[in-house]
């Protein structure tokens, strides 16, 4: 059974920092591809990054890019989100993604919130 367990969310100041994690377990994490996902009150879940099984290739949103890293522990089966320059816009509920045979799996997320 696929489990996905986001920690590092909270309270920042705009321009501060944080890092997510995502631990995962029930499947063969390096394996596969994983990505973020996050979504802001009122608003509708938008894909903010994606990385390779082997952590080899990165993508990300445009509102994120330069901003955000993606990275992941295969030994540790653990994904990794590094947040540099956060801004008000970023607050949201951030979620640790992975498809798998045909199905979305989706952690219960952490929540960001960016407010000075």
């Amino acid at each position: 059974q696929v489990q996905l367990v986001e920690s590092g969310g909270g309270l920042v100041q705009p321009g501060g920092s944080l890092r997510l994690s995502c631990a995962a377990s029930g499947f063969s994490f390096s394996s596969y591809a994983m990505r973020w996902y996050r979504q802001a009150p009122g608003k509708e879940r938008e894909w903010v990054a994606r990385i390779t099984s082997a952590g080899g290739s990165t993508n990300y949103a445009d509102s994120v890019k330069g901003r955000f890293t993606t990275s992941r522990d295969n030994a540790k089966n653990t994904l990794y989100l590094q947040m540099n320059s956060l801004k008000a816009d970023d607050t949201a509920v951030y979620y640790c993604n992975v498809w798998k045979e045909g199905m979305d799996h989706w952690g219960k997320g952490t929540l960001v919130t960016v407010s000075s």
